[in-house]
């Protein structure tokens, strides 16, 4: 009896054991997309692991004031190669001479380093105008001859004022002027002309009115 029942038992395993063998022949392709997706799975979470990991990049905003702006200068008169420039702010004078090709023949050199700043800092607009030898002359005799004639009709006799060398005292003198505007015109130098007073926008035209008889660049 014994012996029966273990053979039953037997049998039993080995059919359990046959329906296990069955269903894995049976669904051997779901199983196997199965294993692949658990797979897939979890190489994806460790991916979106590491990115959520990683260190973020910051993006550093430029602050205010750090951009260096565009500045278009214009150089003219005695200059190897007149023209309009464009310099990142904070060039010099000297930067945009050389940009010029340099002083010509005949540049005034005596004029240029009296009156002429190469260290100045270049301003959006300004005009530099280098006068040849010729010309300084001829403004220098026309400016005397002025100065001879106003002399005449004044009862005081008083000097032009020359704004590319006078002090921020005697800029200071000048009717509508005061230390704000004294200080800008010196800034501002050298000066070809008085018109640039305006085109440099260091005073207004109304103030320039006021000023163009009591002042000179020579």
């Amino acid at each position: 009896m014994q012996d029966e029942l273990e053979v039953i038992d037997f049998a039993k395993e080995e059919k359990s054991k046959f329906n296990f063998d069955e269903f894995l022949l049976k669904n051997k392709l779901v199983l196997t997309f199965i294993f692949l997706g658990i797979i897939f799975a979890g190489i994806g979470i460790f991916f979106i692991r590491q990115d959520s990991n990683s260190s973020k990049v910051e993006i550093l905003e430029p602050k205010e004031g750090t951009l260096l702006q565009e500045i278009v200068v214009e150089v003219a008169g005695a200059v190897e190669k007149p023209g309009v420039y464009k310099f990142q702010s904070g060039a010099r004078v000297d930067d945009a001479l050389i940009a010029a090709g340099g002083l010509s023949f005949s540049a005034d050199r005596e004029w240029v380093e009296k009156m002429l700043n190469r260290a100045a800092k270049l301003t959006d607009g300004q005009k530099i105008f280098i006068p040849d030898k010729q010309s300084s002359v001829l403004s220098a005799r026309k400016n005397e001859g002025y100065q001879n004639v106003s002399s005449n009709f004044s009862a005081s006799g008083a000097n032009l004022v020359n704004i590319n060398t006078a002090s921020a005292k005697e800029l200071d003198s000048l009717p509508g002027i005061g230390q704000v505007y004294a200080q800008k015109i010196i800034e501002q130098r050298p000066y070809s002309n008085l018109e640039e007073l305006v085109s440099k926008k260091v005073i207004p035209q109304s103030l320039y009115e006021k000023i163009k008889d009591k002042v000179t660049v020579f």
